[in-house]
């Protein structure tokens, strides 16, 4: 019987076409992330089981992938490792480690895949990627803002148009709770409930928070708040640190309305996010007919604390770069020869014919920059030409016995049809014109 030949359940393979859009959003990403002085990063794909655990609420502890101790101590069912869940935590390790050598304020960018033990669905994998910008070591609203204005920039330099930020601050859901009469002790499980309001819908997160021991009640208080921004205001500002969220929130918002994040940044009272590390204003990407978000962050003063001792002001932001491939796939947002053949000429071969003038001509063009495939079999023209087209190569050089004759080849545009002889000596001259307009 033949073995199982597909991946693990929530893990792919990614084929060459996948590879290179992936390639080019990370570009993107890199490029634009660079421009706001950020520096990359990256971190280990294993963690000490300790440095994971506890830091993501209830629910992410969940999806941690444990790794059992190997070796003699592997029958015992203990862990000691896991899986990293996402790249925050390990920044927040990193920086307790490297204190020392790091600048007093820390811009960083990480592109890596994270693995969580998660149910699988559209755009939802168990092993995928993240793009992340932190920021360390500053309490201003001026790093909400840049990270506002590097995300949209992503976006936009993507063809994104209809994307909207939201935007939140744990502190005004801790006041909503609290005049809710949601006791503090409750409050990480009722913001697990209320993350959950697009997916589950009102009566879902009513019912689920009454499950995790907020009263029918409060719920609905909560719930009324969120449809009513009246009423939202008026809850939050009951408690000092209710208003002070609300002023940091507006003067994040007038700041990001003075760059690329202008008219894409709304406030949204219902935005709550599950992890239990944010602190202060959180922030999430939607676009329409998405089940989830392309991205979100927060700023999570205390995590790095957690390392250190010491409580160090950090920002940032993540970008899903799964569900950013599924929506530019299905949009057909990726620019014309994204996913095509890496080649731009294939060089053909003739039965009987030798080699060593085909390589050499391969390796010549190569060196002048181009990408040179070389068909491996002596086959028929016609397949020759067939295969080119299929991989989307766009020339085709033939050097068989006759052009060899006349120290001559045969350059073959297979979109046009046209065929032009060129002297032996003067293929790279005459190719790269020829590349440039492609």
């Amino acid at each position: 019987m033949a073995q199982q030949t597909r991946p693990a359940r929530g893990m792919r393979d990614f084929l060459p076409e996948d590879v290179r859009r992936r390639d080019y959003v990370i570009g993107v990403i890199t490029s634009v992330y660079e421009r706001y002085g950020f520096e990359p990063l990256e971190t280990p794909a294993l963690e000490n089981i300790e440095t994971l655990t506890g830091k993501y609420g209830e629910e992410g502890n969940k999806l941690i992938f444990k790794v059992l101790r190997r070796g003699e101590h592997e029958s015992s069912g203990e862990t000691d490792l896991a899986l990293r869940y996402d790249l925050t935590v390990p920044l927040a390790r990193v920086v307790a480690e490297h204190r020392g050598k790091l600048p007093k304020f820390f811009k960083r960018y990480q592109i890596q895949p994270v693995w969580r033990a998660d149910r699988p669905a559209r755009g939802r994998f168990r092993e995928f990627y993240q793009c992340d910008v932190d920021a360390i070591g500053s309490t201003s609203p001026v790093v909400e803002a840049e990270m506002l204005a590097a995300v949209s920039q992503v976006l936009q330099r993507l063809g994104f148009t209809d994307f909207t930020i939201q935007l939140n601050h744990r502190a005004l859901l801790t006041a909503l709770l609290n005049a809710a009469g949601i006791d503090a002790t409750r409050h990480a499980t009722a913001l697990v409930a209320i993350d959950k309001l697009d997916k589950i819908g009102r009566d879902g997160v009513r019912d689920d928070m009454v499950a995790r021991g907020s009263s029918a009640e409060s719920a609905t208080v909560c719930l009324d708040a969120f449809e009513s921004p009246d009423a939202f205001d008026r809850l939050v500002a009951q408690e000092e640190g209710g208003a002070a969220a609300r002023q940091n929130i507006a003067q994040i918002l007038e700041l990001a309305d003075a760059g690329p994040a202008r008219g894409h940044v709304t406030l949204t009272p219902r935005l709550a996010r599950g992890l239990s590390y944010y602190t202060g204003a959180i922030m999430e990407v939607a676009v329409p007919d998405l089940a989830g978000s392309l991205g979100g962050g927060g700023r999570y003063d205390g995590l790095i604390g957690m390392f250190c001792g010491e409580e160090i002001p950090a920002c940032g932001f993540s970008l899903g770069l799964e569900r950013i491939l599924v929506v530019m796939t299905e949009r057909a947002m990726f620019p014309e020869g994204v996913a095509s053949a890496a080649a731009d000429v294939m060089m053909t071969q003739f039965e009987g014919e030798p080699i060593d003038d085909t390589l050499a001509l391969a390796r010549e063009l190569r060196d002048a920059g181009l990408r040179v495939d070389v068909y491996p079999d002596a086959d028929k023209l016609g397949k020759q030409f067939k295969y080119a087209a299929a991989r989307g190569v766009k020339f085709v050089i033939v050097a068989g016995a006759d052009e060899r004759a006349r120290g001559e080849v045969t350059l073959k545009n297979l979109v046009t049809g046209e065929q032009t002889a060129v002297p032996r000596g003067r293929v790279v001259a005459a190719f790269r014109p020829n590349v440039s307009d492609s």
